[in-house]
């Protein structure tokens, strides 16, 4: 039987970019300020863990043994592991708030098994703690430097806070670990993300046909990068064909979807992206995406989806929820709602994370606002990590004849 390896167990995302990223997501992967906090005994848990079928009734089994007994580590290590990654496949954040109640007992815990750290570091990036993730990943890698999941969220964590140098450190113990695919993995993130995206994308269209990554979660993650890579390099249509052809087969991979209809939008293929973003209970993400399509399509439901997007902040903030996310900030400055308060959570955001989706919301509120010295820092860190963009690039060119004239 032919072996799965998994590039980092889920990786993201984290968030995201949220990690992405997560994202991702993440992708993503990760955004301005905690997602979602939970008090110490609450868990909320989606619709989706009453649908009649077997993930959803192994769920509900880890579930029940978690409630029966919540002090015991590997049972609730086991729970938070499975819902936090149906939150990264989902792009559901309530499902960290879950994983966050199943590891409450050894929150402040400072001595914890290799497993324990790892998924406590998860989540604590999941909540923009990147500090308290890295420290736990370290602790995890201290205790058991054998699995390459550890590596490749630290590797994760370190690019999404701009900390080039330990990527780079990372990476390299990665390939001298794990071998020289793996090590091509993160070597290839960190061409597209260091202004060589052309030298990027040769190894992603070797990695995603390697017989041992084949794997979903890898495919994601993988085919994730390597659309990355063509958008970067301003390739497009090659972008939006890696994506198709992924969703295809990886319908349920929330990554994937937004991200293509995230370029969708971006190219004004609106009708495209109205149809991939239409869902029975969109995420946040894929509800701003599409509200955005239905604008460029003028088809008489921009309203109506507005409204729902207000009618979900609202209800956050009804229930206590410390929620900014990316899709709040797109609707505030991309949309248009709010731009001062869009600009305001920006540059929050920019203080804890620096993915390029957040430096092109930044730049824009910024000089929508007549405030470019915000946006400066941006250009600092395209200028320190080499990263570039078609569409960032433009941006940034206007910000620096801003600033040239403001100053």
């Amino acid at each position: 039987m032919k072996r799965h390896r998994v590039l980092g167990g889920f990786r993201w995302k984290p968030c995201c970019n949220g990690l992405l990223l997560l994202v991702a997501g993440l992708t993503s992967s990760a955004w301005a300020q905690p997602r979602l906090v939970p008090s110490n005994d609450a868990i909320v848990l989606p619709a989706s863990v009453h649908a009649q079928n077997p993930q959803a009734r192994s769920l509900r089994e880890l579930e029940q043994a978690w409630r029966q007994n919540r002090n015991d580590m590997p049972v609730a290590l086991r729970y938070a592991r499975a819902v936090f990654l149906l939150g990264l496949t989902e792009g559901d954040l309530r499902w960290y708030g879950a994983a966050k109640a199943a590891l409450q007992p050894w929150w402040s815990a400072t001595t914890l098994p290799a497993d324990a750290h790892f998924l406590r570091a998860l989540v604590k990036q999941g909540f923009h703690d990147f500090k308290g993730g890295i420290d736990d990943l370290g602790a995890a890698i201290e205790l058991d430097p054998t699995q390459s999941e550890y590596w490749s969220w630290r590797f994760s964590l370190q690019l999404l806070t701009s900390r080039m140098e330990a990527a780079r450190a990372d990476c390299a113990a990665i390939a001298q670990r794990f071998g020289s695919d793996e090590g091509q993995a993160c070597a290839a993130t960190l061409l597209y993300r260091t202004g060589q995206p052309q030298q990027a994308i040769p190894l992603f269209n070797r990695l995603v046909d390697l017989p041992d990554y084949q794997g979903p979660y890898t495919q994601d993650w993988l085919r994730y990068h390597q659309g990355e890579a063509y958008r970067v390099a301003g390739q497009y249509e090659q972008a939006i064909a890696v994506w198709e052809k992924h969703l295809q087969a990886r319908p349920s991979s929330h990554l994937i979807r937004l991200t293509l209809v995230e370029l969708l939008n971006q190219q004004s293929q609106f009708s495209k992206a109205r149809r991939l973003a239409e869902a029975p209970s969109p995420t946040d993400a894929l509800l701003v995406q599409s509200l955005l399509a239905s604008r460029g399509l003028n088809d008489g439901q921009t309203q109506r989806l507005a409204e729902q997007f207000e009618n979900r902040m609202n209800n956050q903030a009804l229930r206590g929820e410390s929620l900014i996310e990316r899709p709040t900030m797109v609707y505030l400055i991309t949309y248009g709602r709010d731009n001062a308060q869009g600009l305001k959570l920006a540059a929050d955001n920019w203080s804890t994370q620096n993915e390029p989706a957040d430096a092109v919301l930044l730049v824009q509120a910024a000089l929508k606002a007549q405030q470019p010295k915000l946006a400066e820092p941006v250009l600092m860190w395209m200028t320190a990590t080499g990263y570039t963009d078609p569409v960032l690039k433009a941006l940034a060119t206007e910000l620096q004849t801003r600033l040239g004239t403001s100053r």
